[in-house]
């Protein structure tokens, strides 16, 4: 159901509570935010948490996809360059600021300058030329070019206040709680980094009540832990279900599971710019005086070394199922009537060999431990298949805020991460379009790759106002992409969660969000 709608649900029912009666919500989460500081990375640790509970964007994607009112309440596309957007009336942040139009541009201004961020919000508002106020109720959004992106990008950053927050709000004055003041349904009560997150009702907030009193995230990485903590009943509502676990969760009349097809996909981004690269050797350990990854005949042998088939049935257990392309299945404007990419061992050793590789070489990949289901495990059976055509190949995990400060000082040969979208032309423009930060393109582009091939036609897309058109060139970006083998698709993720059946139902979030607004109490 629609937020709203399930806002007014939970509303009535907690008019029907028992006077004094307090609700907890208690999480056993798998990943911690990397900050509390609602700009400092665009990453679904953190938007999750962030956005729609502490802080609020103008509009919010619902979990099917739709486009709902937040702090702004219509928007209106006057011409190719200029929108008029309606604002919320009333709404006051948690410490009673009013909830005025100059924070907008307040807020929008702040995005791309937050320091040493991982992955800024810039692409978000990287159109944008100038904002005016109109009135009370009304802003106008002017844009250097066309952005037809626009409705998808004012769901991105949440909006802060000029008053609260000040000239240069600073991410660890989020983090202490002194700067961590929304306009949401919670607010932020205490964080202990890795550890705990607690967040209480907001009794002033602008829309219906949210039911939980207290929501308690404690940050569990250890996949069986999260399931123990379960089952003992030291929590309610376990994320990132251990795959397998989830077999004995469905035959325990205890527990629900909640699962959704999502709209994440993991992939490998290989350092195909660089001359030299940090991780590759020959096989007795010596540098190479090349880099095979800038070859993308190595690159389509590492691709079809990947039995991607093999790997969701048998390691995901049905949980997961093969990419095709860059882009989720249920991505707008994704190319179509693909086949599966091929595992062909023999052709990769062939490709190899006509690299100038006959004997392969050393390979080190990286990814995270504790960021999806079974992430290490799967790098492991990646570098097995690698090793299995010549290229032998060792594995480093590390926690997800050191993968990715580390990866963004490129300091990998090839990683492992994943990108969740709606779109297709999003995770290109984010994470394989040739980095420029005045533009806001690439600002996931780690490995700085950059292809023209893709660049122009995504280029053109992302201020094509047409819709079919646009599809074009964004199917046209994506296959010079594919071919080129910029990036290297694994699989795509099912999402699940786990709850208590006397405690709590979950509507599953295809964007991988556990969150306190998806949860209801069953009485």
């Amino acid at each position: 159901m629609p937020r709203a709608t399930a806002l007014a649900a939970a509303f009535a029912l907690a008019l029907a509570t028992p006077a004094g009666a307090q609700r907890t919500l208690t999480i056993g989460a798998q990943t911690p935010p990397s900050a509390i500081d609602p700009h400092y990375h665009n990453t679904t640790n953190n938007n999750m948490v962030l956005r729609g509970q502490i802080f609020e964007s103008l509009f919010m994607l619902n979990n099917r996809a739709e486009k709902e009112p937040a702090l702004a309440t219509s928007i209106r596309l006057i011409d190719d360059l200029t929108w008029e957007v309606k604002l919320r009336q009333g709404v006051r942040f948690h410490d009673g600021t009013p909830f005025e139009p100059d924070d907008v541009a307040y807020t929008f201004a702040r995005v791309p300058t937050v320091p040493n961020s991982p992955a800024l919000f810039t692409p978000n508002v990287r159109t944008i030329s100038a904002i005016e106020i109109k009135d009370a109720e009304t802003i106008i959004i002017r844009t250097r070019e066309p952005n037809p992106l626009m409705h998808f990008d004012l769901t991105g950053p949440v909006i802060l206040s000029r008053r609260v927050h000040g000239e240069n709000p600073s991410t660890p004055d989020f983090n202490s709680g002194r700067l961590a003041i929304g306009t949401g349904p919670y607010r932020f009560a205490s964080f202990a980094h890795n550890e705990r997150l607690e967040l209480v009702r907001n009794e002033e907030y602008w829309g219906p009540a949210e039911p939980w009193d207290r929501v308690i995230y404690r940050y569990i990485p250890q996949a069986g832990a999260r399931t123990a903590a379960l089952l003992a009943g030291e929590v309610d509502l376990i994320d990132y279900v251990p795959v397998q676990d989830v077999a004995m969760i469905q035959r325990d009349p205890r527990f629900t599971l909640f699962t959704i097809d999502s709209v994440t996909f993991v992939y490998l981004f290989p350092d195909s710019m660089r001359e030299t690269s940090p991780f590759v050797a020959d096989k007795q350990g010596r540098p190479l005086d090349r880099n095979p990854l800038a070859d993308r005949r190595v690159r389509e042998a590492l691709s079809l070394a990947i039995p991607r088939q093999v790997i969701a049935e048998r390691l995901y257990s049905g949980l997961a199922s093969p990419a095709d392309q860059f882009a989720a299945p249920q991505a707008e404007h994704r190319l179509e009537n693909l086949p599966p990419l091929p595992h062909d061992p023999a052709r990769a050793r062939a490709l190899l060999a006509e690299a100038g590789y006959p004997d392969g070489f050393r390979l080190t990949i990286h990814g995270p431990n504790g960021f999806f289901p079974s992430d290490q495990s799967l790098l492991q059976a990646i570098a097995q298949a690698f090793t299995r055509i010549g290229v032998e190949t060792q594995v480093q995990t590390l926690p997800p805020a050191t993968l990715f400060t580390r990866a963004t000082n490129r300091d990998f040969s090839l990683f492992m991460t994943y990108f969740s979208s709606v779109l297709t032309i999003n995770p290109m423009r984010q994470v394989v379009m040739t980095r420029n930060p005045e533009l806001g393109y690439g600002p996931f582009n780690r490995q700085r790759y950059s292809n023209p091939a893709m660049d122009e036609p995504l280029a053109k897309a992302l201020v094509t106002m047409d819709e079919e058109r646009r599809r074009e060139l964004t199917q046209q970006a994506a296959r010079a992409l594919l071919e080129d083998k910029g990036v290297l698709p694994i699989i795509y993720l099912k999402n699940s969660w786990a709850g208590r059946r006397d405690r709590v139902t979950y509507d599953p979030s295809p964007y991988n969000h556990t969150s306190a607004i998806y949860a209801r109490p069953v009485n």
